[in-house]
């Protein structure tokens, strides 16, 4: 019985900062602390939401923005995984070589590059992809050349002595010592997908959240804009878990 209580009261814990920060949006612009023109109660957001729900939009902008950040995603894991092992283990001195540059690469935000998207995809749905296509590749990428070069050169060699030929030391020995780490950059790279998602979908959409939040923000209708961002960031914590939700039943071997 204490332990559940114990338990009971962890959980509590572990909340009560989020309890109390929407307490304080809610109080706050009521009481007139806040400007509740720009910054409404929350209770108004959560009838927005309602709303959306209600007549149905909420579906679609969310279906258009997830089509959108998994086809950036999935495109970005299936270039920077393969590429992340070539250099990472087949080719360790041109990784030292290019990697400078690569980091040069990834350092540039995506936002800057907005007109060469525009310029050689134009504003259809090519350029949104590319866009979370690109702020997500780097961290994936990165994390695949660290999982693999952190991969004792012992383990390889034993693997080696025994006869396991390259396709072996592949599946037996460097996938699996990476993948923790290759998985860490998967969530990274879903985030980025996320912070990403509004900006790209700026662009010449008619539907998506990123689109629900510049078309209020354009009308003044606070109350929707805040409600499509609480839905973003519940729909990128709720991919971050199912990716650790995937790892932890992929890698069963961690634990």
């Amino acid at each position: 019985m204490k332990e559940l209580w114990h338990q009971a009261g962890e959980r509590l814990i572990n909340i009560s900062g989020i309890v109390a920060f929407f307490l304080l949006w809610e109080i706050l612009p009521d009481i007139g602390v806040i400007d509740a023109q720009f910054i409404p109660p929350f209770s108004e957001v959560v009838k927005a939401i309602i709303k959306l729900l209600g007549n149905g939009e909420l579906f679609i902008h969310v279906a258009a923005s997830l089509q959108r950040t998994f086809l950036g995603l999935i495109f970005a894991i299936a270039l920077a995984i393969p590429a992340g092992f070539l250099l990472g283990g087949v080719f360790p001195n041109l990784s030292r070589h290019v990697r400078p540059l690569l980091r040069l690469l990834g350092q540039i935000n995506a936002f800057s590059l907005f007109p060469i998207f525009i310029l050689f995809f134009g504003i259809g749905e090519i350029a949104k992809v590319s866009i979370i296509f690109w702020s997500t590749i780097w961290p994936v990428l990165f994390t695949t050349i660290a999982g693999v070069q952190q991969i004792d050169p012992l383990y390889i060699k034993s693997a080696r002595s025994v006869g396991a030929g390259r396709l072996t030391i592949f599946t037996k020995v460097l996938l699996p010592g990476s993948a923790p780490v290759i998985f860490t950059g998967i969530r990274t790279g879903a985030s980025h997908a996320f912070l990403m998602l509004i900006a790209a979908e700026m662009i010449g959409a008619s539907a998506g959240l990123g689109w629900v939040v510049h078309n209020s923000s354009m009308n003044f209708v606070i109350p929707r804009l805040f409600a499509a961002t609480i839905v973003i960031a519940l729909l990128g914590m709720a991919i971050n878990y199912f990716i650790y939700w995937l790892e932890e039943n992929l890698l069963e071997w961690k634990r």
